[in-house]
């Protein structure tokens, strides 16, 4: 509904939830081209981060109501703001895909292997 009333702002709150993955890429190619031809603003709350770092061109990082970062994919996702706004450790690497952040998320019963 909120496509087809073709408006020059989209606020869409968490649009990929209970989506296949697939149809979540299919979700946000859609929305990236409305950007691209259309000229569309749009702003999505995602909780995929990896999803966020791949489709934004700009991310607001936010814990308890505060901006905790903001801009670019890069210059917002660390390992300290993923620490800071999830309480969890991760690895942030490059997407061999995309080129941006991609958060490896690290838990009690997958640590880090040490490189030979």
């Amino acid at each position: 509904m909120a496509l087809a009333q073709q408006t020059d702002l989209l606020l869409l709150d968490e649009p990929t939830t209970f989506l296949d993955i697939n149809h979540q890429v299919e979700v946000l190619d859609l929305l990236t081209d409305l950007v691209k031809e259309r000229g569309r603003t749009i702003v999505v709350v995602l909780h995929d981060l990896n999803l966020a770092c791949r489709y934004a061109d700009h991310i607001v990082a936010m814990k308890s109501g505060q901006i905790v970062a903001e801009g670019r994919p890069v210059n917002v996702v660390t390992e300290a703001v993923v620490k800071s706004v999830f309480g969890m450790t991760s690895r942030v690497v490059v997407d061999p895909i995309s080129n941006t952040p991609m958060i490896v998320p690290i838990g009690r019963h997958h640590v880090e292997k040490q490189l030979a």
